[in-house]
């Protein structure tokens, strides 16, 4: 089951290093620093239903 309650100490400071981490980046390595982050923090949960709902979630609202 996807946790969705906030579980980080300090979301605040989290979210200010996570958009710190494209400070200077190209859009396309900005892109790629996404996509190692997701493919790393996928990896590490580990559960593909618990994967598979965050997808769904993500996507929740989303127009293709």
């Amino acid at each position: 089951m996807l946790n969705t309650d906030i579980n980080i100490a300090d979301p605040d400071g989290f979210y200010e290093k996570l958009v710190g981490l494209h400070h200077g980046l190209t859009p396309e390595q900005s892109r790629l620093v996404n996509a190692r982050l997701i493919l790393l923090l996928a990896n590490h949960i580990g559960d593909a239903s618990v994967l598979r709902e965050a997808m769904a979630r993500a996507m929740a609202g989303m127009v293709p």
